[in-house]
């Protein structure tokens, strides 16, 4: 079955979480003013108030952070239907949940030094320095539970995880929203009864039934 259709299966069976939520910490001290988090949606105050908070943290490290990318654009690269995964905002979307779900930091965190150290003993370097094709030679042991071997449990949890958390970021933001065609509730604009249904039982709308309720 095509990738893309897989993930779109995991996504619509998966948990829906929160924000996506934007911007990395930095450790230039001439940067100290921090924008606040915008948000473009509904929260009630005690909601919004733990939100911008999360916000605030920061949990992976920024070399964790490039690991996430990559394998976030592995997982969903783009295509001629839409951008890849990091471009939906993914990276940042994980790093909120873990946040928000801190039953996920300890697998992620862990499953990420168990990914470095893998491609430390293999190439001598960590996910990230690896090239293409030696990224897609450990992840293909990892991306499959049914053929991965038993010494690879621990890498296969990580990636399923990974894997899961990555679809439900890009479908659930705009542009994975798109990608699966899913046009949502749209308001609608309704211009009262036809004129000629009124006709057929000799009503009509008075002016101000007109004005005040049928204009738009």
């Amino acid at each position: 079955m095509d990738r893309r259709k897989s993930l779109k299966l995991i996504a619509t069976g998966a948990i829906a979480s929160g924000a996506v939520a934007a911007g990395c910490a930095t450790s230039d001290e001439k940067a100290v003013k921090k924008e606040e988090p915008a948000f473009n949606f509904d929260r009630a105050a005690p909601e919004l108030e733990r939100d911008t908070a999360l916000m605030a943290q920061t949990f992976f490290t920024k070399e964790e952070m490039e690991t996430i990318t990559v394998l976030a654009d592995i997982i969903i690269p783009a295509d001629d239907v839409s951008g890849s995964a990091s471009q939906a905002g993914v990276p940042a979307f994980i790093e909120f949940i873990v946040k928000d779900m801190p039953r996920h930091q300890v697998p992620m965190r862990g499953g990420l030094r168990w990914l470095n150290l893998q491609c430390l003993k293999r190439f001598e370097k960590p996910f990230v320095a690896c090239s293409p094709e030696q990224r897609i030679e450990i992840v293909d042991q990892i991306a499959y539970p049914n053929k991965a071997k038993k010494e690879m449990a621990q890498g296969v949890a990580f990636f399923s995880l990974m894997r899961n958390l990555t679809a439900t970021g890009f479908y659930t933001s705009e542009m994975g929203v798109k990608d699966i065609g899913y046009a949502g509730n749209k308001p609608n604009q309704w211009n009262g009864v036809p004129a000629e249904v009124l006709a057929q039982y000799n009503l009509a709308y008075s002016e101000k039934e007109l004005k005040e309720c049928l204009s738009f």
